[in-house]
Protein backbone atom coordinates (compact mmCIF):
# COMPACT_ATOMS: atom_id res chain seq x y z
CA UNK A 1 0.00 0.00 0.00
CA UNK A 2 2.82 2.40 0.85
CA UNK A 3 5.26 1.62 -1.95
CA UNK A 4 7.95 4.10 -1.03
CA UNK A 5 8.60 2.27 2.22
CA UNK A 6 9.49 -0.85 0.26
CA UNK A 7 11.53 0.36 -2.72
CA UNK A 8 12.45 3.38 -4.78
CA UNK A 9 10.21 4.25 -7.70
CA UNK A 10 12.12 5.03 -10.88
CA UNK A 11 10.31 7.14 -13.45
CA UNK A 12 10.85 9.40 -16.42
CA UNK A 13 12.05 12.89 -15.52
CA UNK A 14 9.85 15.64 -16.97
CA UNK A 15 11.75 18.81 -17.98
CA UNK A 16 10.64 22.07 -16.39
CA UNK A 17 8.45 24.27 -18.58
CA UNK A 18 7.05 27.72 -18.08
CA UNK A 19 3.46 28.77 -18.57
CA UNK A 20 2.25 29.24 -15.00
CA UNK A 21 1.00 32.49 -13.59
CA UNK A 22 2.82 31.97 -10.31
CA UNK A 23 6.49 31.79 -9.43
CA UNK A 24 8.12 28.86 -7.65
CA UNK A 25 10.60 29.96 -5.00
CA UNK A 26 14.22 28.85 -5.59
CA UNK A 27 14.24 26.93 -2.29
CA UNK A 28 11.14 24.92 -3.19
CA UNK A 29 12.52 24.23 -6.67
CA UNK A 30 15.67 22.78 -5.11
CA UNK A 31 13.64 20.69 -2.65
CA UNK A 32 11.47 19.45 -5.52
CA UNK A 33 14.50 18.35 -7.54
CA UNK A 34 16.05 16.61 -4.53
CA UNK A 35 12.89 14.65 -3.72
CA UNK A 36 12.53 13.60 -7.35
CA UNK A 37 16.13 12.45 -7.62
CA UNK A 38 15.90 10.45 -4.39
CA UNK A 39 12.73 8.55 -5.23
CA UNK A 40 13.03 8.31 -9.00
CA UNK A 41 16.75 7.76 -9.42
CA UNK A 42 17.73 6.29 -6.04
CA UNK A 43 20.14 9.20 -5.46
CA UNK A 44 21.54 10.09 -2.05
CA UNK A 45 19.74 13.09 -0.59
CA UNK A 46 22.80 14.81 0.88
CA UNK A 47 24.83 14.55 -2.32
CA UNK A 48 22.01 15.75 -4.53
CA UNK A 49 21.26 18.63 -2.19
CA UNK A 50 24.86 19.86 -2.24
CA UNK A 51 24.76 20.05 -6.03
CA UNK A 52 21.26 21.48 -6.38
CA UNK A 53 21.53 24.06 -3.58
CA UNK A 54 24.68 25.71 -4.90
CA UNK A 55 23.92 29.40 -5.30
CA UNK A 56 21.14 29.61 -2.72
CA UNK A 57 21.61 32.14 0.03
CA UNK A 58 21.88 30.97 3.63
CA UNK A 59 18.19 31.40 4.46
CA UNK A 60 16.90 29.70 1.31
CA UNK A 61 19.42 26.89 1.70
CA UNK A 62 18.24 26.18 5.25
CA UNK A 63 14.58 26.20 4.15
CA UNK A 64 15.27 23.95 1.16
CA UNK A 65 17.18 21.45 3.30
CA UNK A 66 14.49 21.28 5.95
CA UNK A 67 11.79 20.83 3.32
CA UNK A 68 13.60 18.30 1.11
CA UNK A 69 15.05 16.17 3.90
CA UNK A 70 11.83 16.32 5.91
CA UNK A 71 9.69 15.20 2.97
CA UNK A 72 12.05 12.29 2.25
CA UNK A 73 12.13 11.30 5.91
CA UNK A 74 8.35 11.50 6.47
CA UNK A 75 7.33 10.21 3.06
CA UNK A 76 5.47 7.13 4.27
CA UNK A 77 3.23 9.14 6.59
CA UNK A 78 2.77 11.85 3.94
CA UNK A 79 1.80 9.34 1.27
CA UNK A 80 -0.77 7.83 3.59
CA UNK A 81 -2.36 11.23 4.16
CA UNK A 82 -2.32 12.02 0.44
CA UNK A 83 -3.91 8.68 -0.43
CA UNK A 84 -6.65 9.02 2.18
CA UNK A 85 -7.57 12.58 1.22
CA UNK A 86 -6.99 12.29 -2.53
CA UNK A 87 -8.55 8.81 -2.71
CA UNK A 88 -5.87 7.73 -5.18
CA UNK A 89 -2.69 5.68 -4.71
CA UNK A 90 0.33 7.99 -4.74
CA UNK A 91 2.35 5.65 -6.95
CA UNK A 92 -0.24 5.92 -9.71
CA UNK A 93 0.43 9.66 -10.01
CA UNK A 94 2.97 11.19 -12.38
CA UNK A 95 6.36 11.46 -10.64
CA UNK A 96 6.40 15.30 -10.62
CA UNK A 97 2.93 15.29 -9.02
CA UNK A 98 4.11 12.81 -6.39
CA UNK A 99 7.06 15.02 -5.48
CA UNK A 100 5.06 18.24 -5.42
CA UNK A 101 2.30 16.80 -3.23
CA UNK A 102 4.80 15.27 -0.82
CA UNK A 103 6.49 18.65 -0.39
CA UNK A 104 3.17 20.42 0.00
CA UNK A 105 1.92 17.88 2.51
CA UNK A 106 5.12 18.16 4.55
CA UNK A 107 4.82 21.92 4.77
CA UNK A 108 1.21 21.67 5.96
CA UNK A 109 1.86 18.88 8.46
CA UNK A 110 5.30 19.66 9.88
CA UNK A 111 6.32 23.24 9.04
CA UNK A 112 4.06 25.47 11.06
CA UNK A 113 5.93 28.59 9.92
CA UNK A 114 4.69 28.15 6.34
CA UNK A 115 1.26 29.70 5.60
CA UNK A 116 -1.19 27.18 4.16
CA UNK A 117 -1.91 29.35 1.12
CA UNK A 118 1.81 29.48 0.26
CA UNK A 119 2.15 25.69 0.53
CA UNK A 120 -0.94 25.18 -1.66
CA UNK A 121 -0.07 27.76 -4.30
CA UNK A 122 3.57 26.80 -4.75
CA UNK A 123 2.74 23.10 -4.89
CA UNK A 124 0.33 23.80 -7.73
CA UNK A 125 2.94 25.91 -9.50
CA UNK A 126 5.51 23.11 -9.22
CA UNK A 127 3.09 20.83 -11.04
CA UNK A 128 2.42 23.48 -13.67
CA UNK A 129 6.11 24.24 -14.16
CA UNK A 130 6.70 20.53 -14.81
CA UNK A 131 4.51 20.75 -17.92
CA UNK A 132 1.57 18.85 -16.44
CA UNK A 133 -1.22 21.36 -16.94
CA UNK A 134 -3.73 18.50 -16.97
CA UNK A 135 -2.78 17.69 -13.34
CA UNK A 136 -2.97 21.26 -12.01
CA UNK A 137 -6.65 21.15 -11.00
CA UNK A 138 -6.14 17.78 -9.31
CA UNK A 139 -3.11 19.03 -7.36
CA UNK A 140 -5.01 22.13 -6.28
CA UNK A 141 -7.98 20.09 -5.05
CA UNK A 142 -5.76 17.64 -3.14
CA UNK A 143 -3.75 20.40 -1.50
CA UNK A 144 -6.91 22.14 -0.32
CA UNK A 145 -8.13 18.90 1.25
CA UNK A 146 -4.74 18.44 2.88
CA UNK A 147 -4.79 22.00 4.20
CA UNK A 148 -7.96 21.29 6.16
CA UNK A 149 -7.46 17.63 6.99
CA UNK A 150 -3.83 16.49 7.25
CA UNK A 151 -3.15 17.70 10.79
CA UNK A 152 -6.10 15.84 12.28
CA UNK A 153 -5.41 12.75 10.18
CA UNK A 154 -1.77 12.46 11.31
CA UNK A 155 -2.59 13.31 14.92
CA UNK A 156 -5.05 10.42 14.95
CA UNK A 157 -2.65 7.75 13.71
CA UNK A 158 -2.17 5.01 16.32
CA UNK A 159 1.26 3.82 17.42
CA UNK A 160 0.32 0.82 19.58
CA UNK A 161 1.91 -1.87 17.37
CA UNK A 162 5.07 -2.04 15.27
CA UNK A 163 3.05 -1.69 12.06
CA UNK A 164 1.06 1.27 13.37
CA UNK A 165 4.15 3.00 14.72
CA UNK A 166 6.00 2.50 11.42
CA UNK A 167 3.21 4.28 9.55
CA UNK A 168 2.76 6.99 12.17
CA UNK A 169 6.48 7.84 12.37
CA UNK A 170 7.44 6.95 8.78
CA UNK A 171 9.71 3.92 9.02
CA UNK A 172 9.84 0.60 7.17
CA UNK A 173 7.98 -2.13 9.03
CA UNK A 174 11.14 -4.18 9.59
CA UNK A 175 12.88 -1.33 11.44
CA UNK A 176 9.91 -0.81 13.76
CA UNK A 177 9.64 -4.55 14.37
CA UNK A 178 13.37 -4.80 15.17
CA UNK A 179 13.33 -2.00 17.73
CA UNK A 180 10.00 -3.08 19.22
CA UNK A 181 11.37 -6.58 19.76
CA UNK A 182 14.84 -5.60 21.03
CA UNK A 183 14.11 -2.43 23.02
CA UNK A 184 10.47 -2.80 23.97
CA UNK A 185 7.56 -0.56 22.88
CA UNK A 186 8.38 2.47 25.04
CA UNK A 187 12.05 2.65 24.06
CA UNK A 188 11.28 1.87 20.41
CA UNK A 189 8.78 4.71 20.16
CA UNK A 190 11.17 7.13 21.84
CA UNK A 191 13.91 6.15 19.41
CA UNK A 192 11.59 6.52 16.41
CA UNK A 193 10.45 9.98 17.50
CA UNK A 194 13.99 11.17 18.24
CA UNK A 195 15.35 10.09 14.87
CA UNK A 196 12.73 12.22 13.14
CA UNK A 197 14.23 15.35 14.69
CA UNK A 198 17.68 16.93 14.28
CA UNK A 199 20.29 15.98 16.86
CA UNK A 200 22.91 18.42 18.19
CA UNK A 201 25.71 19.34 15.78
CA UNK A 202 29.02 18.21 17.25
CA UNK A 203 32.56 18.58 15.96
CA UNK A 204 35.83 17.02 17.07
CA UNK A 205 38.48 19.66 17.67
CA UNK A 206 41.58 18.58 15.75
CA UNK A 207 44.59 18.37 18.05
CA UNK A 208 46.90 18.20 15.02
CA UNK A 209 46.02 21.77 14.00
CA UNK A 210 46.23 23.98 17.10
CA UNK A 211 43.78 26.79 16.56
CA UNK A 212 42.89 28.02 20.00
CA UNK A 213 39.99 25.58 20.47
CA UNK A 214 39.89 23.26 23.46
CA UNK A 215 40.44 19.63 22.38
CA UNK A 216 37.59 17.13 22.40
CA UNK A 217 33.92 17.14 21.38
CA UNK A 218 32.37 20.57 20.86
CA UNK A 219 28.65 21.22 20.31
CA UNK A 220 27.93 24.11 17.95
CA UNK A 221 24.88 25.74 16.40
CA UNK A 222 26.69 26.08 13.08
CA UNK A 223 30.15 25.04 11.94
CA UNK A 224 32.15 28.04 10.72
CA UNK A 225 33.39 27.41 7.18
CA UNK A 226 36.86 28.64 8.13
CA UNK A 227 37.15 25.94 10.79
CA UNK A 228 36.55 23.27 8.16
CA UNK A 229 38.76 24.82 5.51
CA UNK A 230 41.67 25.17 7.94
CA UNK A 231 41.23 21.65 9.32
CA UNK A 232 40.60 22.89 12.84
CA UNK A 233 37.60 20.61 13.36
CA UNK A 234 35.92 17.54 11.91
CA UNK A 235 32.13 17.08 11.98
CA UNK A 236 31.76 13.97 14.11
CA UNK A 237 29.01 12.97 16.51
CA UNK A 238 29.71 12.13 20.10
CA UNK A 239 28.84 8.49 19.36
CA UNK A 240 31.37 8.35 16.54
CA UNK A 241 34.07 10.00 18.66
CA UNK A 242 33.36 7.47 21.41
CA UNK A 243 34.00 4.66 18.92
CA UNK A 244 37.34 6.19 17.96
CA UNK A 245 38.33 6.68 21.60
CA UNK A 246 37.38 3.08 22.44
CA UNK A 247 40.17 1.82 20.16
CA UNK A 248 42.51 2.79 23.00
CA UNK A 249 45.38 3.82 20.73
CA UNK A 250 48.60 4.77 22.53
CA UNK A 251 51.73 6.67 21.54
CA UNK A 252 54.13 4.60 19.49
CA UNK A 253 51.49 2.14 18.22
CA UNK A 254 50.59 1.13 14.68
CA UNK A 255 46.86 1.21 13.93
CA UNK A 256 44.95 -0.26 10.98
CA UNK A 257 41.62 1.30 10.02
CA UNK A 258 40.00 -1.14 7.63
CA UNK A 259 37.03 1.00 6.46
CA UNK A 260 38.45 4.48 6.79
CA UNK A 261 36.66 6.94 4.47
CA UNK A 262 35.87 9.75 4.90
CA UNK A 263 38.53 9.84 7.62
CA UNK A 264 37.00 11.01 10.87
CA UNK A 265 38.17 8.13 13.02
CA UNK A 266 41.47 7.65 11.15
CA UNK A 267 42.49 11.24 11.84
CA UNK A 268 41.21 10.95 15.41
CA UNK A 269 43.50 7.94 15.92
CA UNK A 270 46.37 9.85 14.29
CA UNK A 271 46.29 12.34 17.16
CA UNK A 272 47.75 9.61 19.40
CA UNK A 273 49.18 6.72 17.38
CA UNK A 274 52.56 6.70 15.67
CA UNK A 275 51.14 5.41 12.38
CA UNK A 276 47.66 4.81 10.95
CA UNK A 277 47.10 2.79 7.79
CA UNK A 278 43.70 3.84 6.46
CA UNK A 279 42.12 1.43 3.98
CA UNK A 280 39.38 2.38 1.53
CA UNK A 281 37.98 0.16 -1.21
CA UNK A 282 36.42 2.73 -3.54
CA UNK A 283 38.70 4.96 -5.59
CA UNK A 284 36.66 8.15 -5.27
CA UNK A 285 36.29 7.80 -1.52
CA UNK A 286 40.01 6.94 -1.18
CA UNK A 287 40.83 10.22 -2.92
CA UNK A 288 38.42 12.08 -0.64
CA UNK A 289 40.10 10.38 2.32
CA UNK A 290 43.53 11.58 1.16
CA UNK A 291 42.27 15.15 0.84
CA UNK A 292 40.70 15.10 4.31
CA UNK A 293 43.84 13.63 5.87
CA UNK A 294 45.94 16.39 4.28
CA UNK A 295 43.59 19.16 5.37
CA UNK A 296 43.66 17.93 8.98
CA UNK A 297 47.46 17.65 8.97
CA UNK A 298 47.50 13.93 9.77
CA UNK A 299 50.91 13.26 8.23
CA UNK A 300 51.16 9.90 10.01
CA UNK A 301 48.12 8.52 8.15
CA UNK A 302 48.89 6.43 5.08
CA UNK A 303 45.90 5.91 2.77
CA UNK A 304 45.72 2.52 1.10
CA UNK A 305 43.30 2.06 -1.81
CA UNK A 306 42.42 -1.61 -1.39
CA UNK A 307 39.71 -4.08 -0.48
CA UNK A 308 39.92 -4.80 3.24
CA UNK A 309 39.08 -8.42 2.51
CA UNK A 310 42.02 -8.74 0.07
CA UNK A 311 44.81 -6.64 1.54
CA UNK A 312 48.20 -6.67 -0.19
CA UNK A 313 51.04 -8.61 1.47
CA UNK A 314 53.74 -6.88 3.44
CA UNK A 315 51.61 -4.70 5.69
CA UNK A 316 52.92 -6.35 8.81
CA UNK A 317 51.04 -6.59 12.08
CA UNK A 318 49.28 -3.84 14.03
CA UNK A 319 48.81 -3.07 17.70
CA UNK A 320 45.23 -1.98 17.09
CA UNK A 321 42.75 -2.66 14.31
CA UNK A 322 39.55 -0.68 13.87
CA UNK A 323 36.68 -2.24 11.93
CA UNK A 324 34.17 0.59 11.54
CA UNK A 325 32.08 -1.56 9.27
CA UNK A 326 29.42 -0.79 6.67
CA UNK A 327 26.01 -1.44 8.22
CA UNK A 328 22.31 -0.66 8.03
CA UNK A 329 22.92 2.73 9.64
CA UNK A 330 19.89 2.59 11.93
CA UNK A 331 21.68 4.81 14.44
CA UNK A 332 22.15 7.74 12.05
CA UNK A 333 18.69 8.04 10.51
CA UNK A 334 18.24 11.53 11.98
CA UNK A 335 21.01 12.89 9.74
CA UNK A 336 20.47 10.61 6.72
CA UNK A 337 16.86 11.17 5.62
CA UNK A 338 16.83 8.64 2.78
CA UNK A 339 18.77 5.90 4.56
CA UNK A 340 15.75 4.36 6.25
CA UNK A 341 14.35 3.51 2.80
CA UNK A 342 17.53 1.85 1.57
CA UNK A 343 18.93 0.43 4.82
CA UNK A 344 20.02 -3.20 4.76
CA UNK A 345 21.64 -5.28 7.54
CA UNK A 346 25.09 -6.57 6.55
CA UNK A 347 26.11 -9.14 9.21
CA UNK A 348 27.94 -11.43 6.77
CA UNK A 349 30.16 -8.61 5.52
CA UNK A 350 30.78 -7.36 9.04
CA UNK A 351 31.85 -10.80 10.22
CA UNK A 352 34.11 -11.21 7.19
CA UNK A 353 35.80 -7.88 7.95
CA UNK A 354 36.40 -8.91 11.56
CA UNK A 355 37.95 -12.16 10.40
CA UNK A 356 40.22 -10.19 8.06
CA UNK A 357 41.23 -8.03 11.02
CA UNK A 358 42.30 -11.14 12.95
CA UNK A 359 45.00 -11.78 10.35
CA UNK A 360 46.59 -8.37 10.91
CA UNK A 361 46.57 -7.84 14.68
CA UNK A 362 49.74 -8.70 16.57
CA UNK A 363 49.64 -11.07 19.56
CA UNK A 364 48.31 -9.10 22.51
CA UNK A 365 46.76 -6.46 20.27
CA UNK A 366 43.08 -5.54 20.04
CA UNK A 367 40.36 -5.27 17.42
CA UNK A 368 37.67 -2.63 17.89
CA UNK A 369 34.39 -3.25 16.12
CA UNK A 370 31.99 -0.36 15.65
CA UNK A 371 28.81 0.11 13.65
CA UNK A 372 26.39 3.03 13.54
CA UNK A 373 23.31 0.90 13.99
CA UNK A 374 20.87 -0.26 16.66
CA UNK A 375 20.24 -3.82 15.57
CA UNK A 376 21.27 -6.94 17.47
CA UNK A 377 21.90 -8.91 14.28
CA UNK A 378 24.72 -6.51 13.33
CA UNK A 379 25.87 -5.77 16.86
CA UNK A 380 26.32 -8.37 19.59
CA UNK A 381 25.36 -11.29 17.31
CA UNK A 382 28.29 -10.53 14.99
CA UNK A 383 30.73 -10.37 17.89
CA UNK A 384 29.37 -13.62 19.33
CA UNK A 385 29.75 -15.31 15.94
CA UNK A 386 33.42 -14.29 15.79
CA UNK A 387 34.05 -16.11 19.09
CA UNK A 388 36.75 -13.77 20.43
CA UNK A 389 36.90 -12.51 24.02
CA UNK A 390 35.63 -8.98 24.59
CA UNK A 391 37.27 -6.46 26.89
CA UNK A 392 35.06 -4.62 29.37
CA UNK A 393 34.44 -1.30 27.63
CA UNK A 394 31.44 -0.70 29.86
CA UNK A 395 33.77 -0.30 32.83
CA UNK A 396 35.72 2.38 30.96
CA UNK A 397 32.65 4.27 29.75
CA UNK A 398 29.83 3.38 32.18
CA UNK A 399 27.49 6.09 30.90
CA UNK A 400 27.38 4.33 27.52
CA UNK A 401 27.28 0.74 28.78
CA UNK A 402 25.13 -1.58 26.67
CA UNK A 403 21.87 -2.19 28.58
CA UNK A 404 22.02 -5.99 28.32
CA UNK A 405 25.68 -6.69 27.47
CA UNK A 406 27.73 -4.46 29.80
CA UNK A 407 31.04 -5.36 28.18
CA UNK A 408 29.91 -3.47 25.06
CA UNK A 409 28.95 0.16 24.44
CA UNK A 410 25.70 1.34 22.87
CA UNK A 411 24.78 4.96 22.35
CA UNK A 412 21.07 5.59 21.78
CA UNK A 413 19.83 8.81 20.16
CA UNK A 414 16.84 9.18 22.51
CA UNK A 415 19.00 8.58 25.61
CA UNK A 416 22.36 10.16 24.79
CA UNK A 417 21.32 12.80 22.21
CA UNK A 418 23.84 11.52 19.69
CA UNK A 419 23.96 9.04 16.85
CA UNK A 420 23.51 5.37 17.68
CA UNK A 421 26.76 3.39 17.84
CA UNK A 422 27.60 -0.11 18.97
CA UNK A 423 31.24 -0.63 20.03
CA UNK A 424 33.12 -3.74 21.14
CA UNK A 425 36.85 -4.14 21.77
CA UNK A 426 38.15 -7.65 21.28
CA UNK A 427 41.40 -9.29 22.32
CA UNK A 428 42.15 -12.43 20.23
Amino acid sequence: MFGVSLKFQVGQRVPSQGGGTGVVSPARRVAFDVVRRVFEDGAYADRVFRAEAEGLDTRDRAFAMQLAFGAVQRVRTLDHAIEVLARRPVLELDPPVQAALRLGAYQLAFMGSVPAHAAVNETVELVRASGLERAVAFANAVMRRLATGIAELIAGLPEDTPAHSALCHSYPDWVAETWWRELGPEQALALMRTQNEPLPTVVRVNRLRPGGLAPGPLEVQKIPAAWLEQGLVWPQSLGSQLAGAAVGARPGERVLDLCAAPGGKATQLAEVAAEVVAVEKHAGRAQELKENVARLGATNVHVLWADALELPPGLGSFDRVLVDAPCSGLGVLASRPDLRWRAEPLPELELALLRAALAHVRPGGTITYSVCTVNRAENEDVVDALGVAAEDLGAEHPEYRHPSRPEFLLTLPHVHRTSGFFVARLRP
